[in-house]
């Protein structure tokens, strides 16, 4: 079958709603115009073919209820065949991992192995999921971000006023994560505070490397080890802050690297004896509160079976 390509052919007038007020127009676009590469949504801003109110705008600018929107025809490459079929068996499976929705949040336990959004040559994450599974919601926002191989709880804003709540309680430190962790070593008691700053890199590669270094911003998190198995340990990781990669570092800074972490963990294969793909970080519990209501949140998610083996399997050893 020939493939044709998907057009948004014509001009799109849109008005703007209380839900994206406050919005960026580039994020605004990007959420609207589904299978268009960011590159040309961020060219049509820069040659001024988007317009708002009939004046030009900047990619940066922020969106007010009321304003009208001129959208160009753009037209894209259409979508792999077998990808759509990839991603319609993953978003029914993903339908089974949420653990609560409201009318205005959603939050869901993160599957290991899955991207929070697409881009670096993935064609879709977690949020163009959540999308393709409630084509009928006008907003859908990721409040926080998980690494691709970390499981757990994920909040999902499903309404604007709400995305600013929570992106409220987040630089105030007010919204609360704990996650599991099996590391490599016998954990310190003691060493209960990590405050390292942290540095984000990127490789030749493109690759992402964080790293302790004394510019760099500053970061804490908070351990409690729950459990001993003689050369490894499990441990509960609070984050006060929230930097890329920042548990899985400072974990390595104590001394006790996530048991098969390759990029922080340079013995990973030698150390790694249990048939583990990737390491094992799991945001268990996640607490907040909701506008003008004091009543504490609590959210948790299972934890993932492949973890709830090699911690079986660890125990035995152990024992």
């Amino acid at each position: 079958m020939t493939n044709t390509a998907t057009n948004f052919d014509k001009v799109q007038l849109r008005e703007i709603d209380e839900d994206h007020h406050g919005q960026r127009i580039d994020n605004y676009l990007i959420g609207q115009l589904k299978g268009v590469p960011k590159s040309r949504v961020y060219r049509i801003l820069r040659k001024g073919e988007v317009r708002v109110n009939k004046k030009r705008v900047k990619a940066e600018y922020k969106l007010q209820a009321g304003d009208i929107i001129r959208i160009p025809p753009v037209r894209i490459a259409p979508p792999n065949t077998e990808q759509n079929i990839e991603k319609f068996d993953r978003v029914k499976q993903l339908e089974s991992h949420i653990i609560d929705e409201t009318n205005q949040y959603l939050i869901l336990n993160k599957p290991s192995g899955m991207a929070v959004h697409g881009g670096s040559g993935l064609s879709f994450g977690v949020i163009e999921a959540l999308r393709a599974l409630r084509p009928k919601e006008k907003f859908l926002e990721l409040v926080h971000r998980l690494d691709r191989d970390t499981s757990g709880c994920l909040l999902i804003a499903k309404r604007r006023s709400f995305l600013t709540h929570f992106h409220e309680l987040l630089r105030t430190k007010a919204m609360k994560k704990e996650y599991l962790a099996i590391v490599v070593g016998d954990w310190d008691s003691n060493n209960n505070r990590v405050t390292a700053p942290l540095k984000k890199n990127q490789l030749k590669s493109g690759e992402r490397f964080v790293s302790v270094e004394s510019d760099g911003k500053p970061s804490e998190t908070r351990f409690k080890c729950l459990k001993r198995f003689g050369q490894y340990s499990l441990i509960k990781a609070m984050p006060v802050t929230g930097r890329t990669h920042q548990i899985r570092v400072h974990a390595q800074y104590a001394g006790c690297p996530l048991l098969g972490d390759s990029k922080y963990n340079l013995n990973s294969q030698d150390e790694n004896q249990l048939g583990l793909k990737t390491f094992l970080l799991h945001a268990q519990r996640l607490s907040f509160t909701l506008p003008e209501d004091d009543n504490v949140l609590v959210y948790e998610a299972e934890l993932p079976s492949k973890m709830e083996d090699i911690i079986n399997q660890l125990n035995k050893k152990s024992n």
